[in-house]
């Protein structure tokens, strides 16, 4: 009975660790869309408030992104 639920951790554990690389692909992407985005809308700040709302601007773009495709397509 006790070498069972050891199988049973051992599978969970390689699963865990599976998912870990499968994500960070994405992680990636998202990053890096990040720095653009914030290099993209801080480059013409001129006053706080604007720098302030190009940050908040580059957190949320893909938000920005699906719902125009989602507009586009009519769903």
């Amino acid at each position: 009975m006790k070498e069972k639920d050891k199988e049973k951790e051992t599978y969970k554990y390689n699963y865990k660790t599976k998912m870990k690389h499968v994500n960070s692909g994405s992680n990636a992407i998202y990053g890096w869309g990040l720095v653009a985005a914030l290099f993209y809308y801080l480059q013409h700040v001129t006053t706080y408030w604007d720098g302030v709302i190009g940050i908040i601007k580059a957190l949320l773009w893909p938000a920005f992104l699906l719902f125009k495709v989602f507009t586009l397509i009519k769903m």
